[in-house]
């Protein structure tokens, strides 16, 4: 039987602009608005494939407007930027939480490379 992680608690601070995520195993994770946009699972982001990527530029001041559970397996997170269709499921939370050191780096190479900004243009 495969073990599913779950989440004991999911906090939303608005005067942080962070996710925070409590594990059922105990992990914390503290996820900035920012981050979980750039890490948006939808297809808008991710493409439909591998090197289909969208960097997604200007989106430090982004807000989150609205968490909706989604059954017993996922979130969906509204931003005030419109973006609205990635579903982010409990494991995808983990390995974002777990990776998510890295993963900004990657990103801010990424921005740096293209001669991008977090910033809005």
């Amino acid at each position: 039987m495969i073990m599913t992680l779950q989440p004991s608690e999911i906090t939303l601070h608005q005067k942080s602009n962070t996710l925070e995520i409590v594990f059922d195993d105990g992990a914390r994770f503290s996820f900035p608005f920012e981050f979980l946009r750039v890490y948006s699972p939808s297809a808008e982001v991710r493409g439909h494939g591998p090197g289909q990527e969208v960097l997604q530029v200007g989106k430090c001041d982004v807000i989150v407007t609205n968490v909706t559970p989604v059954g017993s397996y996922a979130i969906k997170i509204e931003f005030d930027d419109g973006h609205d269709t990635g579903l982010y499921s409990w494991e995808y939370l983990y390995n974002l939480g777990k990776q998510q050191d890295s993963l900004w780096q990657d990103y801010l190479k990424l921005l740096e490379a293209a001669g991008k900004s977090r910033q809005h243009s």
